[in-house]
This record gives C-alpha cells, sequence and structure tokens, in this order.
C-alpha cells in the first residue's frame, strides 16, 4: 500500500545481503563466494568453505552475546534511515504534494536494490591496519551522524512553512537518497562482517540481527516517528492539555539519531576489533574487475537474460495498488499516523507467513507459487476472508470455475479493490474521523495483501536459491535479488509519475479558466473559481494496471514457469580455467 503501512518489495527485498566476494575465474576449483543474497542465511555460504585449520573451536551463543548484540544495534541504526525515508511520502501528501512530486521522490528507494553496483569497490579498498569492514563502516556512519544533525536545522524549510511556500521537493529527495545510499553502504559492511565477526557455529545469528534489527529501525523511524509527530494523536493518547504541535517535529527526529549515530560510531572504532586471524583466510580479496566481469558473464545467459526480462515486468499490474493507495488514502483524510500504526499487528502474521509459504516453494516449482498468487496481489485489498495460503485458495477456484477462467474472473475483481476501498473511504468520514469498522477493513485488506506479497516474494526467493550456481552462489543471488527489486521500483516511480497527467479537473465558478496545468489552476482560483476533479488518474491507472496485468498473466506468465524446467546447464555460468 504505503510506504508506512506495506511492506514494499522496495523495503523488505531491498536487504540484498552481505557483499563479500572471493573470486579466483582462472583456478580448477573456483572458491566459493560468500556473497549472500537478499533474504540467504548468513551462514549458508560460510557453511560451504572447508574447516580452517587453527581455526576457533565450538562456541556457544552466550559466548558470542556481545557480537550479536552489536550486530542488532547496527541493523536497527540501518532501519533508522530507511523508516524516516518511508514517512516523508506521507508528510509530503498531507501537504498536498504532487503525484510527480511523489515520484519524483520514489528515487530515494533505489540505492537499497542498486546496490550490488558498488559492493565489489566496498570489498576491495580498505585500510588494512583499521579493519576491512571498519574501513566503511565507521566513516559511513560519521558521515550519516553529521548529515542528520545538520539537516536537523534544515529539514523545517525544505518541508515548507504551510503559508504559501510548498516542500522542496528536490531537496528533499537529494538529502534522502543520499541517507538511504549512505544506509545501504552500511549494510554492506555490516553484512560481510556478520560472516567473520561471528564463529562458524553462530555465524546464522547474523540473519536474525539483520531481520529484527531493521524492522526495529524501520519501526522506529516510520511507525513511532509518525505517531510522535502527529499533534491529533498526541493530544488524544498521550498528553493532558492539547498542543499545537506532536511531542516530536522531523527535525528533533534527525538530531537525536544524529548524535545516536555519533556516540555509536565512536564506540565501535575505539573499542571493537575485527577478526584479524580470520581476515586473510575468509576474505580474500580478489580484483573489482573480476567481479563486475562474473556479474556480466552471468546475465549474458539466455535463460537469465529471459528471467531479468520477465521479472522487471511481472510487478506493472499492481503497481498503481502498491505505490499509490496508500497516498490517496491520506488524500482523502485518513490520519497518515493511523496508516502507520496498522503496521503494528502485521508484525506477527509477517513472521509466520514466510514459514508457511516455503512449504509450498521448497519444491522443484517454486515459481507455480508466484504464479498463482499473482492474480490475487494485483491490488488486492479484499474485504473477504481468505487466509489459507493462495496456492490452495487458486486450487478451489480451479476446480470451481476452469483455471484460466476463475483466476481472471477473480484478479478483475480483487484488482480494482484497493480503487474501490480509497472511493468508499469518504463515504464512511465523519466529523470525528473513521468508524472503528472502518479501519478493520482496511486491516483485512492488508492482510490478505501481505498475503499475496509474501508468496511471490518468498517464491521467487526460493527459485533465486534453486538456480543459483553454487560456486558462485552469492553473486549470482544478489544479481537476480537485484533485478527482481528493480521490477518493483521501477513501476512504482512510473505509477506516481502518471497519476497527475491521467487526472482531469475542471474550474468551476470561473469561465473561460482551466486546471490542466499548476499555472491554470492558480489563474483558475483568482478569477474566483475552484478546480474540481472530473476525473480522478489513479482509477484510471487501477484499471489499466489490471489489463496490463492480465496481459502478463496470460501471455508471459506461461514462459516464466517454464524456467523452471530448464536444465541446470542452462543457468550455471562458463569458467575458465
Amino acid at each position: 500500500m504505503s510506504p508506512a503501512i506495506a511492506a514494499k518489495e522496495g523495503g523488505r527485498q531491498r536487504r540484498a545481503g552481505s557483499h563479500h566476494h572471493c573470486l579466483d575465474v582462472r583456478s580448477e576449483v573456483p572458491p566459493v563466494l560468500a556473497l549472500c543474497g537478499d533474504g540467504l542465511p548468513g551462514g549458508e555460504a560460510e557453511a560451504l568453505l572447508p574447516p580452517e585449520p587453527g581455526s576457533r573451536g565450538a562456541r556457544g551463543c552466550r559466548a558470542e552475546l556481545g557480537s550479536i548484540l552489536l550486530l542488532l544495534v547496527l541493523y536497527v541504526l540501518q532501519g533508522i534511515p530507511l523508516g524516516l525515508a518511508g514517512s516523508v511520502p506521507l508528510i509530503l501528501q498531507s501537504k498536498s504534494a504532487s503525484y510527480t512530486d511523489q515520484a519524483f521522490f520514489s528515487f530515494v528507494f533505489w540505492p537499497f536494490s542498486l546496490k550490488l553496483l558498488w559492493a565489489p569497490l566496498v570489498d576491495a579498498v580498505y585500510l588494512r591496519g583499521f579493519g576491512r569492514r571498519k574501513s566503511w563502516l565507521v566513516p559511513t556512519q560519521y558521515v550519516l551522524g553529521v548529515f542528520m544533525i545538520y539537516m536537523s536545522t534544515q529539514v523545517d524549510v525544505l518541508l515548507g512553512d504551510g503559508e504559501g511556500r510548498g516542500p522542496d521537493v528536490v531537496a528533499l529527495t537529494v538529502t534522502f537518497f543520499l541517507f538511504e545510499f549512505l544506509a545501504a553502504t552500511q549494510d554492506i559492511a555490516v553484512d560481510g562482517w556478520a560472516l567473520t565477526m561471528l564463529s562458524r557455529e553462530n555465524v546464522g545469528y547474523a540473519s536474525t540481527c539483520n531481520s529484527v534489527g531493521q524492522t526495529a529501525g524501520y519501526f522506529l523511524g516510520n511507525v513511532l516517528f509518525l505517531a510522535l509527530e502527529s499533534a491529533s494523536f498526541c493530544n488524544k493518547y498521550l498528553r493532558f492539555q492539547p498542543q499545537p504541535q506532536g511531542i516530536v517535529t522531523l527535525s528533533d527526529f534527525l538530531f537525536f539519531w544524529g548524535a545516536v549515530f555519533l556516540i555509536t560510531t565512536t564506540l565501535v572504532a575505539l573499542l571493537k576489533k575485527e577478526n584479524k586471524e580470520l581476515t586473510p583466510t575468509k576474505e580474500e580479496m580478489k580484483g573489482i574487475t573480476d567481479t563486475y566481469r562474473l556479474l556480466f558473464s552471468i546475465i549474458k545467459m539466455p535463460a537469465v537474460l529471459t528471467f531479468c526480462l520477465l521479472i522487471l515486468t511481472a510487478k506493472v499490474g499492481f503497481s498503481a495498488a502498491d505505490a499509490v493507495t496508500g497516498l490517496k488514502l491520506v488524500e482523502e483524510g485518513v490520519p497518515k499516523e493511523h496508516l502507520a500504526l496498522l503496521a503494528v499487528p502485521m508484525v506477527p502474521l509477517q513472521i509466520i507467513l514466510p514459514l508457511i509459504i516455503s512449504k509450498y516453494t521448497a519444491g522443484p516449482q517454486p515459481l507455480n507459487t508466484f504464479y498463482k498468487a499473482m492474480p490475487f496481489r494485483s491490488g488486492t485489498v479484499s474485504v473477504k476472508l481468505r487466509v489459507l495460503p493462495n496456492v490452495r485458495v487458486a486450487e478451489r477456484i480451479d476446480k470451481s470455475f476452469g483455471a484460466s477462467t476463475g483466476y481472471a474472473l477473480l484478479r478483475l475483481l480483487l484488482g480494482l479493490e484497493f480503487a474501490f476501498l480509497v472511493w468508499w473511504t469518504p463515504t464512511v468520514k465523519h466529523e470525528g474521523g473513521f468508524p472503528v469498522y472502518y479501519y478493520v477493513v482496511v486491516l483485512l485488506s492488508y492482510a490478505l495483501h501481505q498475503i499475496t506479497l509474501y508468496s511471490m516474494y518468498v517464491a521467487i526467493m526460493a527459485f533465486n536459491a534453486k538456480v543459483s550456481d553454487p560456486l558462485i552462489g552469492g553473486t549470482y543471488m544478489t544479481l537476480l535479488n537485484t533485478v527482481s527489486n528493480l521490477g518493483g521500483n521501477w513501476p512504482s516511480t512510473v505509477a506516481l509519475w502518471l497519476v497527475d497527467p491521467l487526472t482531469v479537473k475542471e474550474c468551476v465558478g470561473a469561465q473561460e479558466q482551466t486546471c490542466g496545468t499548476t499555472v491554470a489552476a492558480e489563474l483558475c482560483t483568482k478569477a474566483g473559481g475552484s478546480c474540481v476533479t472530473t476525473l480522478d488518474g489513479y482509477y484510471v491507472e487501477s484499471v489499466v494496471c489490471v489489463i496490463l496485468g492480465f496481459g502478463w498473466w496470460f501471455l508471459l506468465g506461461p514462459k516464466f514457469k517454464k524456467l523452471q524446467d530448464e536444465g541446470q546447464s542452462s543457468w550455471k555460468c562458463k569458467r575458465t580455467n
């Protein structure tokens, strides 16, 4: 849904794992890469490495509790910029920013999907005396902290004063793009450090720290911030005397976390040492050009190229629903902090869903789950209580209506459900806000959205793990995951950008005036008229996206499924001795 309430694939899939690489395409037995893909457990690549002479013996979790807690803190810090970036679109929407502005700001979410482009550089360049990972972690977090403190003095001006001066979207986009870029770079360093900070027996905890820490950081930077920033929420639940502002402002929040970044980074730089005894053997550095050459050789393979082209277009059908709906709800008067708080009861569902869905993706054809879940996700906010895994629901529909007809009918109906929810919202609004049953409907809709989202996400992850060449699995998986992430980012940006051009407005109350452009709308207002929307581009987009989704599902979906039938040799990268 919105950046606040939906675990956008730009949000969860942005985590591309560590980018530690160790290449030698000339050797007879190329070494394993420890470049962990998105969601890949941190110890998977490590488990493939042979035991090292003189390595540490088995150690319990308690013996490395300090390192585990440090990783958790670092991932929490990483999630703060992500959460803040996710909250800004809702703030902009409450300040009547255009959807063209929202589309421009959506580029902020791209760095985590593109970090593979500079990850080899982070791996290859470092100060040996200071530490391979600290060489990037410490300066990156220092820059983040200083930048946050500086922006705390400027962000109120950039957001506009609400008295004729609107938000400076370009400056905000550049600012938060840099935040995300730095956070992505920090993620590369932390993921790589996790592999050597923990012993082989405990390295699996790294993925847990990643998931829990980033989620907690995102919650603090998004849900908690939006709640404490809202005057209405604070006055209703946290204060005895009403105040015109919330308890904190974005300026306060940036200053506080900037100080936390600086303090934490200083402690890490002074007190935490990298495990030098493991560095030479586990992280043998090869040339940067070898890594980029390998990536290029992977993507040239026909099977991989076909997968990339299909996955880059697979998510067009639900781009309007994912990217625009939450902003439309805010536009219709739903408090942004209420939308953010809907993410809280979804946490148990987000934990349980991957465990359930993995049972259906663990076999030889994980893309079947992706294909079957897709009709339900194309804008799904169904108020129907469908809590079974979508595979079973789809099978029941197949038996009742026939496979293609049943899917098509449900997809057409459910694909427009987000649009229906937006249309229904102003009709239930009353003077005190929205009734409880409205939020129940939204919550159930969001729950179904999560089921379909995770069905497709886990299926793609399982497929990527299945086809990745095990000898270069880390690089391979991260490349496939990067393309999958971009397949969700670019349709969202385009969907946001098209809302305004597709919207039709007319000037009411002033003759010979139009509302086709911003200048024309101002002239209409000066002439005593007002611009009234006669056709909302969001509804046009919703219909077009469903039609495009139908086209992809019927024409390209079967080709996508057939990729599972390709032999293993089609996915193996040719290496020269």
